[in-house]
């Protein structure tokens, strides 16, 4: 999927743009409201965010070029795909089902922890009144 930015209206009377600066280029990878490209008009400077995350795919319109607004200086879009569509390593699973899941005979592949005494001798609660003797 691809998104085209658009050259947003700055204000009422202006109607054009001057790209002064690319902060990303073509294969970068880009978040969503991070800021892509600078542009100046008769009455502002402003950073253009991305809409979306993805990666920037092309750019339209170069530096200290004009555009119209409502123009698309630059497409985003999602990286193509460089490798088998199978992305999962092949590797076995751990006996016993992992790491604390029952395996084939129920049982648990790792014990589960005890509770600690903050007390030794104690017991698990070691409560104010145990410390003191009572």
């Amino acid at each position: 999927m691809t998104v085209s930015v658009t050259l947003p209206a700055l204000g009422g009377s202006v109607a054009e743009g001057t790209i002064t600066r690319w902060l990303k280029q073509v294969g970068a990878t880009v978040r969503a409201d991070e800021p892509l490209l600078q542009i100046s008009t008769d009455g502002v400077d402003t950073w253009i965010p991305s809409p979306a995350s993805g990666v920037l795919l092309e750019i339209v319109v170069d530096e200290d070029e004009t555009a119209e607004v409502g123009a698309r200086p630059v497409v985003i879009g999602s990286p193509a795909p460089t490798g088998p569509a199978n992305t999962k390593p092949d590797v076995p699973s751990p006996p016993g089902g992992g790491f604390g899941r029952p395996g084939a005979s129920g049982h648990r592949s790792h014990p589960r922890p005890r509770p600690c005494s903050l007390f030794p001798g104690r017991g698990a609660r070691g409560t104010a009144s145990a410390a003191i003797g009572r």
